[in-house]
């Protein structure tokens, strides 16, 4: 009994300070960053992609006729969450990655996959976005509101919402197997420009290079056992 009411407490804990499960509550909606923890992604997007399918659900059984607003807007507007931990998240394992971070990119890359392709592959929202698309001319939408429905189908269909269903299962399992071999391939693009080192000896090699980054070039290089040369790497530089 203690250790399942200890564990209840944790998960209760950790959902009422999980940053992402409410809005930001700063300056311009900026990410609180300095009370974002690596555990806090995955519950926000698991929640996330619950309270997308949730919304996909209701417009899919409005009964109301096809509109602008109860398809378009409302799809556009169905992953508050997803939005805030997925911005956070992509940023991050782009900018400042860690080892905890690629990990859990790799692993949640698979499941984000299947939610994206259960979206666009689903004929009965498709058919909604379809039949709004269709009477575009007539409905005397603004150029956002135009470029939001333009954009929409075309997601669509080049998600693949017009294949057929075998071709569907196939266009599913080959995009699963890219979400992980992408992340892959980017990291090991990263480890590739982090290991790289080019040592100069030569003073008259510099020639043309502000002092400044030579002698942070030279300080690097030190710091690399390497006393009397310069050390450039393929790391931000401007400094």
């Amino acid at each position: 009994i203690l250790a399942a009411s200890c564990m209840m407490y944790s998960c209760a804990t950790q959902t009422e300070n999980n940053p992402f499960f409410t809005k930001f509550q700063t300056p311009n909606g900026v990410p609180p960053f300095d009370k974002i923890k690596l555990e806090h992604y995955e519950p926000a997007f698991q929640k996330g992609v619950e309270e997308q399918n949730a919304n996909i659900l209701a417009i899919i059984n409005n009964t109301e006729a096809p509109t602008f607003e109860n398809v378009i807007a409302a799809l556009d507007n169905s992953s508050p969450m997803l939005d805030r931990v997925g911005g956070v998240f992509h940023n991050m394992t782009e900018a400042e990655t860690t080892d905890g971070l690629t990990e859990l990119s790799i692993k949640l890359a698979p499941a984000l996959s299947e939610h994206g392709d259960n979206i666009y592959l689903n004929q009965d929202l498709f058919k909604k976005v379809n039949a709004v698309y269709q009477q575009k001319e007539s409905l005397g939408l603004n150029t956002e509101q135009q470029r939001l429905l333009e954009k929409q189908y075309k997601d669509f269909v080049r998600s693949g919402a017009n294949l057929s269903e075998d071709k569907q299962g196939r266009l599913r399992e080959i995009n699963k197997q890219l979400s992980t071999l992408s992340i892959t391939f980017s990291n090991n693009i990263l480890n590739e420009n982090n290991d790289f080192k080019l040592f100069v000896d030569k003073k008259e090699d510099l020639i043309g290079l502000p002092e400044s980054f030579c002698q942070s070039a030279a300080q690097e290089a030190q710091a690399n056992g390497q006393d009397g040369k310069w050390l450039f790497t393929l790391h931000n530089a401007s400094r």
